[in-house]
């Protein structure tokens, strides 16, 4: 393993500085931490808030992120209130976490560590713990202290497992008294402890004591078939991304009873391996390879048992069956080993890995279905080299379920923030670079949700995906090119857009063209095209949506952008008037025969928007204020004046409508037609 430590870098920085950076440095491999795992401290001389000096332990608050900690992220605690809690012989949980509160300096800061004794009672001024998976690698064996001692000799110790807490820093701390030379302790199913006067021999250390890991572990694998022979291979590409589209609307029913989840789908080449490998029913259902883990991936992954991945009929009927076994699974483990006081969390699994095809991970959204799959990333090879060494072992069964269950861990999950209206929902837009289909966009990733962005101007689209995934700070927009009047072309976009989340919630038929021409002077090239976009391609879209919608079994949400022009047609705009006429016609036959699957079908129908649109182009707008008898430059304001409110109808405008009749809000609301013209007399709806 390299070491990343820069003296340049650290020169100058002292204190909190100074942790923070080495806890970047950590952070930043994710063999040895990941999505806020791991621990760092450092001891310091400072002041209390009446000015008086005092030790102070400043350490990472619980569940921040090593990879992007900062000062803010760290607490400080007054040293020398910890210290004597060294000489108890016992504590629960909540006096521990009482007391630590006591002795907090700044009530501003975020909760300690559950791990906070144990840098406070070990004397170093620097510690760091880390879920190394090298380490790991040796100590989740069924020889785990015998193997410790043959790799890094008497300087190390092995601490037998034990929940983090009061406890577990006793134990730390006795070892380290009995053996005050220890270079480093290892907690058995649960990572590496280093220390140091400085941050740099405290890291460094964690750096050689991870290689010399790594060397061991790399040299029991060698020429070795770990796992067996493959029993199933991996599809070919093309196959498995069909594989991959038609299985996960159906996976994605079944995971989102509850509540709906979003799905990513990994198909690295060595995870096939692993997946398809003669043992992989057997290593994979042990348990996860340290507890950390446990609040996001659950004790085990499902594993689908399919001979023929390719058979969409057979595959689905495995997903079926194994999502129910997995239930009763859960259900059975919990009512067995759970704690008193508890209520059962979802039973579904986070993992599921069906041999041929990949894993797909599961989470709330992008962010937390990404922690799932980057865990079993890392799971993975653990598991296989245990299995060189000896036989991958997790903790027992009884502590995954007091662990998974135990309040210390999920207190983690109350820091997250709440969930916005449209969390864990999945969106596709067509023509979504437009002005339109941009501020739909735009709206439904603030308000959380997942959006496939389509367009025929792939360029476009990407830079808008580009763009919101910025201002988001995360990767919930995807965009895909899509010519909607194309059948193959809607086909293989929404394949593809059941491949980037998992399946579609929402459902927005917003991609249009404009021709103007009388009647008499119309081309059949213009009015064809006009009905190819607005009427057929319409069709294609909302066909491709609805089935799988259906496949998922959940409901949804279907928003047709229309136009005031159905209700209330202009001269020379009688092929896009006609071709949208079509759409309106159509979408009410939608909401009538799709209701019974709980699928919602309504239509907004805006006027006149000019901001950044592509329908109203220079032309358009030249052949209008003709029409109108009107300098081109009056244009806006004309169309503005035209209307009851007289104010100019902007795209975000349709995004709030739209956003309403895809909410909970709209409920029992199909079939409706949602004017957002600022009143047009004509056009009332009726």
């Amino acid at each position: 393993m390299k070491s990343l430590w820069s003296n340049k870098e650290a020169k100058d920085l002292s204190g909190v500085d100074l942790v923070v950076y080495t806890s970047r440095i950590i952070g930043a491999n994710t063999n040895l931490v990941l999505w806020g795992g791991g621990n760092s401290s450092i001891k310091i001389v400072g002041q209390d808030h009446k000015g008086d000096e005092c030790r102070i332990l400043w350490i990472k608050g619980s569940g921040s992120d090593m990879r992007t900690i900062a000062s803010k992220n760290f607490t400080p605690l007054r040293l020398d209130d910890l210290l004597p809690l060294a000489t108890r012989e016992k504590m629960s949980d909540e006096e521990m976490v009482a007391y630590q509160m006591k002795s907090v300096l700044d009530p501003k800061a975020p909760k300690p560590s559950i791990e906070t004794l144990l840098h406070a009672f070990l004397p170093a001024t620097h510690i760091y713990h880390t879920h190394a998976d090298a380490i790991c690698a040796l100590t989740d064996t069924r020889n785990s202290r015998k193997l410790i001692h043959k790799v890094f000799g008497p300087s190390v110790a092995l601490v037998d497992y034990v929940r983090p807490g009061f406890l577990l820093s006793k134990a730390v701390f006795e070892v380290y008294q009995n053996h005050p030379d220890l270079k480093a302790i290892i907690l058995d199913k649960h990572g590496l402890i280093t220390w140091g006067e400085t941050a740099k021999a405290a890291y460094e250390m964690t750096i050689q004591m991870v290689s010399t890991a790594e060397r061991f572990a790399t040299a029991q694998m060698k020429g070795k078939a770990v796992l067996g022979p493959l029993q199933v291979k991996p599809l070919p590409l093309k196959k498995r991304q069909a594989a991959v589209a038609a299985i996960a609307p159906v996976l994605r029913g079944e995971l989102s009873r509850n509540k709906r989840m979003v799905l990513l789908h990994e198909d690295a080449s060595d995870l096939l391996k692993f997946i398809g490998s003669e043992k992989a029913k057997k290593v994979t259902q042990v348990g996860p390879f340290t507890p950390d883990h446990l609040m996001h991936t659950k004790p085990w992954p499902l594993l689908i048992e399919c001979k023929n991945p390719d058979d969409p009929v057979a595959l689905a009927e495995a997903v079926r069956k194994g999502c129910v076994q997995y239930r009763k699974r859960s259900t059975d483990y919990f009512n067995q080993y759970k704690p008193e006081g508890v209520t059962m969390l979802d039973p579904n699994p986070r993992i599921i890995l069906i041999p041929g095809i990949g894993m797909f991970t599961t989470g709330k959204d992008v962010r937390a279905a990404s922690i799932v799959r980057d865990l079993y990333l890392h799971t993975f090879p653990v598991i296989e080299a245990a299995t060189a060494i000896d036989a991958y072992r997790s903790i027992p069964i009884e502590e995954i379920c007091q662990f998974e269950y135990w309040p210390m861990e999920n207190f983690k999950l109350s820091l997250l923030p709440p969930e916005k209206t449209f969390s864990r929902k999945i969106v596709l837009i067509t023509g979504a670079a437009g002005a339109i289909g941009a501020a739909i966009a735009k709206a439904f990733i603030a308000e959380g949700a997942c959006v496939i962005l389509t367009d025929i101007d792939l360029k476009k689209a990407e830079e808008l995906a580009k763009n919101l995934n910025q201002q988001s700070a995360g990767n919930h927009a995807a965009a895909i090119k899509m010519d909607v009047s194309d059948e193959r072309d809607v086909h293989r976009a929404f394949e593809a857009a059941t491949r980037i989340f998992g399946g579609l919630d929402i459902f927005i038929s917003n991609a249009g063209i404009a021709r103007t021409a009388s009647v008499e002077n119309l081309s059949l090239s213009d009015w064809e095209r006009s009905l190819a976009v607005n009427a057929t391609g319409h069709f294609l879209t909302s066909q491709a949506a609805l089935k799988i919608m259906k496949t998922q079994g959940l409901g949804g949400a279907v928003v047709v952008v229309s136009t005031k022009n159905v209700l209330s047609p202009g001269k020379d705009f009688g092929a896009y008037s006609a071709s949208k006429a079509a759409q309106s016609q159509l979408t009410k036959i939608m909401a009538i025969e799709n209701a019974a699957d709980g699928i919602r079908v309504n239509m907004v129908m805006p006027d006149a928007i000019f901001e950044g649109s592509g329908l109203w182009s220079k032309a358009i707008r030249e052949e209008r204020a003709k029409a109108h008898k009107i300098p081109v430059e009056e244009i806006e304001d004309f169309y503005a004046k035209r209307n009851l409110l007289q104010t100019k109808i902007q795209g975000s405008d349709v995004a709030e409508a739209v956003l309403f009749l895809s909410s909970d809000r709209a409920a029992k609301t199909t079939g409706a037609i949602l004017p957002v013209d600022g009143g047009i007399k004509d056009a009332f709806p009726r």
